[in-house]
């Protein structure tokens, strides 16, 4: 019996030596699984540092340009956080409990577009008086000579209100010139029907030329609207919206699209324009429902490769569609990607950093204003993913109404990486020709802050920031900072 425990004990010896020596690690599971661990902590680690070098570094033309310390000393006072107190929300309006009853409930309006009604409190803040106008020759001390005031309304070199809503810039490099084109609302703000949409006659497309963003001289009205030929699309009591303007350097033209509609809304079109000249005039072509969709809020994009690309929302705003124009970008190609389907935007703005591509949008709530939506694709013709709201400080009301505008467009400054102007409409549908105009500073940089809808959640976007600012300024040699 002892030879027998004996030789099975040596058996069991010999069992734990061969399960040693098999063996390729030399620490128990506990062991193995906090290596594991370990592991997976250092891949995290190596993607947030390559995410950081990226955000210091720019990939241009196939080139990697550092960003200088200098471009983000002078962009820091840009994106200064500015903090605003809370509004005092006007108390809803009380019904009487039997029109109730004999009318039933009515849905409330958005509480914000009570904001845009004359006779709101906050009317005279939104809307600051003319007498605090700023511009070239607005009266005003030296100390605001160059400063944006988002809000207030902005004179040309020669006095008077600047006319270009729902517009665009154009930087001409053959003149070294910006060129601002948008809607001339400078008529009487009349319903069309008892329950239509505020609306004021076409009068055109105004232009504005400017070598330093701030000061502009009025061009003149460069595509006029038509007051005669009732069957044209440029009729008096039609509607013009959204004209932007790009160069064809093939064509030696400047081609303005714009949206086409009639007075009911119902033809949801593009029209097309070409002109020799940035300051016109511009000969009006034809207009087309693109793709054979219906189009309501548009805008192009110019990419560096020279390809263009029309982006609007179609299918009564339930969606958007891009796709490339002809090369020479009086028509389309038979490409259409359906893009931020079922998601109910509009107002498009597009533009490029880094190689992503980059849109900010707003819901579908009239003239009133609402939250917007910044997106981001890898590709210009997506798939486009949502990465948060781009409003930063101010307080919560201005963020959730994207401090009371609609965005229209997004102007690139030459050296500074990263750094954008955000240009977009506060409507006053009251009277649609005080209408206001919010530029404020845009950067792109940080983490995103919305889950992805494509990539499981993992942030590949950087966040795009608009900083509010009752007061600003582009910094000294923004043009040219080395």
């Amino acid at each position: 019996m002892a030879r027998l425990f004996s030789e099975v004990n040596k058996g069991r010896v010999r069992m734990r030596h061969k399960r040693r020596k098999s063996s390729p690690f030399p620490f128990n599971n506990a062991g193995a699984r906090f290596s594991v661990s370990f592991a997976v902590w250092i891949c995290v680690f190596l993607v947030l540092f390559i995410y950081f070098i990226s955000q210091i570094t720019e990939k241009t033309d196939g080139k990697l340009i550092r960003v200088h310390p200098n471009h983000l000393s002078v962009t820091h006072e840009l994106e200064d956080i500015e903090e605003e107190p809370n509004f005092r929300l006007p108390p809803p309006h009380k019904r009487n409990p039997r029109a109730v009853k004999r009318r039933g409930f009515k849905k409330k309006p958005p509480a914000y577009s009570e904001f845009l009604d004359e006779s709101s409190e906050l009317h005279s803040v939104l809307f600051p008086d003319r007498r605090l106008a700023v511009g070239p020759n607005a009266g005003n001390d030296s100390s605001s000579t160059g400063y944006f005031y988002p809000g207030h309304v902005w004179l040309d070199t020669d006095g008077n209100p600047i006319q270009a809503h729902g517009g665009g810039i154009l930087f001409d490099d053959r003149r070294k010139t910006y060129y601002w084109y948008g809607e001339n609302k400078d008529a009487a703000t009349y319903h069309a029907q008892p329950k239509g949409t505020a609306r004021v006659d076409i009068i055109g497309v105004s232009c504005y030329s400017s070598k330093n963003l701030w000061s502009w001289k009025y061009e003149g009205i460069v595509l006029r609207g038509e007051q005669q030929n009732v069957t044209h699309d440029l009729y008096k009591t039609n509607v013009l919206e959204r004209p932007k303007v790009i160069y064809n350097s093939k064509t030696n033209q400047y081609v303005m699209w714009m949206h086409i509609d009639d007075g009911n809304y119902t033809k949801a079109s593009v029209g097309v324009a070409i002109s020799k000249s940035p300051t016109g005039p511009f000969t009006y072509l034809y207009s087309m429902r693109p793709h054979g969709s219906d189009s309501r809020d548009m805008t192009l994009f110019k990419d560096d490769d020279g390809r263009a690309y029309l982006i609007y929302s179609a299918r009564d705003n339930v969606d958007f569609h891009i796709g490339p124009l002809t090369e020479d970008y009086l028509g389309l190609t038979g490409v259409m990607k359906k893009i931020l389907v079922r998601q109910h935007r509009e107002a498009p703005a597009v533009f490029k950093h880094g190689g992503t591509y980059y849109m900010i949008t707003s819901g579908c709530s009239g003239w009133a204003p609402n939250r917007a939506m910044a997106h981001a694709a890898a590709s210009i013709m997506g798939p486009w993913e949502n990465v948060g709201n781009p409003c930063v400080g101010g307080n919560r009301v201005l963020r959730l109404t994207t401090f009371f505008s609609q965005s229209t467009f997004v102007l690139p400054l030459p050296g500074l990486p990263g750094s954008f102007i955000f240009m977009a409409d506060r409507w006053n549908p009251s009277n649609l020709r005080d209408s206001r105009y919010v530029w404020l500073p845009l950067k792109v940089g940080s983490l995103a802050d919305e889950p992805m809808d494509y990539s499981f959640g993992f942030p590949l976007w950087s966040r795009v920031s608009i900083f509010w600012h009752k007061r600003w300024r582009l910094p000294e040699g923004w043009k040219n900072v080395n």
